[in-house]
């Protein structure tokens, strides 16, 4: 490379920001490898999620108690333990086996909603060797008796226990959905985190009209899904201590160019590694080696959060006549008639 393509994310050194997100491809140790092969700066385990941790300490609980108590009616709904891939325990010795096949850092992930005993398995990822934690809080706050503050509230003190249970880096990752993302992000670094992920992807559920009945649906993202991570990262970066990640819509060096100018100091590829395979992030990687050296950047550095808010004097007013623009140029007009958004 004819760059410095260094980063620092988490407290990790990358020699470059392309990192594997959280996808199935961490359950397999050949694929894994292959990452290794193609040059992955880090990856990232998909989640252990809070419900599958709680349902095999009831059935543990159940096995040896016999039928004192039964499952909290929640439980149906969810999916069974031979559903996962990986049951809590195998996930636990995975982050091993991939510890000692690899040399490029790890960062396990929980996901989690409710501020309980299932986040000490953040202390028991550490102790078999992930470098990192990534929290996945997941809130769908359908009872309207619940005000924002309490959900916000609810969700920094999961990081804040989170976080005086390890000594390692943990990074949050978020939706968009928050009232005022700047200022729930302060409170995220004042939990302890050390750096926040954008966005998370929720899956939402399709129907079947002819079975009259809900359906998971999945669907990879596009590169037009990254305009909302710019915005929120160039907004937010310089305002803190923590490191920002890009996760979503990046699937050409362009992309990671994007992203990278507007804050991030890592990004996460899943569904274009998903879509063209392992070997995608060596080719995104040589076309942003190609693209900084065109134009003259001797390190990342240089690039990352050079187009973001805090390097604009006046953002708000920036922000305001790129929509005042939008609505009332002259081009948007003739071809889509006046806007009146």
């Amino acid at each position: 490379m004819k760059t410095d393509l260094r980063t620092r994310y988490l407290g990790l050194e990358l020699p470059h920001p392309l990192v594997v997100g959280a996808s199935p491809l961490c359950d397999h140790l050949d694929r894994v490898r292959e990452m290794e092969d193609h040059g992955v700066a880090a990856l990232v385990m998909h989640s252990l999620f809070e419900e599958q941790i709680l349902q095999e300490q009831l059935a543990a609980d159940t096995f040896v108690h016999g039928h004192e108590e039964t499952f909290a009616e929640a439980t149906s709904y969810f999916p069974g333990g031979a559903d996962f891939a990986l049951t809590a325990e195998n996930y636990l010795g995975q982050i091993e086996k991939i510890r000692a096949r690899v040399s490029f850092p790890v960062i396990a992930s929980l996901n989690g909603r409710t501020p309980s005993g299932w986040v000490d398995y953040a202390r028991d990822m550490e102790g078999v060797g992930a470098d990192a934690l990534e929290l996945n809080l997941y809130f769908q706050p359908t009872p309207e008796e619940r005000p924002a503050d309490a959900i916000e509230k609810e969700a920094v003190d999961i990081v804040r226990s989170v976080c005086a249970r390890v000594g390692i880096p943990v990074a949050v990752k978020l939706s968009p959905y928050f009232s005022s993302l700047p200022h729930f992000v302060r409170r995220l670094e004042e939990a302890g985190a050390a750096g926040v992920v954008l966005f998370n992807r929720f899956y939402q559920p399709d129907i079947d009209i002819e079975e009259w009945r809900t359906q998971p649906h999945l669907q990879l993202s596009e590169s037009a899904e990254l305009l909302l991570r710019l915005r929120w990262l160039a907004i937010l970066h310089g305002r803190y201590e923590l490191d920002l990640a890009c996760s979503g819509g990046v699937h050409t060096g362009e992309d990671a160019v994007k992203a990278l100018m507007s804050g991030a100091a890592c990004v996460q590829m899943v569904s274009s590694v998903l879509r063209h395979g392992v070997g995608h992030v060596a080719t995104v990687l040589t076309a942003l080696d190609e693209w900084m050296a065109a134009h003259e950047y001797g390190s990342l550095a240089e690039l990352v959060g050079s187009m973001s808010y805090a390097n604009t004097p006046n953002p708000e007013a920036v922000e305001r006549a790129n929509y005042v623009r939008l609505l009332t140029d002259a081009q948007v007009q003739d071809r889509f008639g006046p806007v009146a958004w």
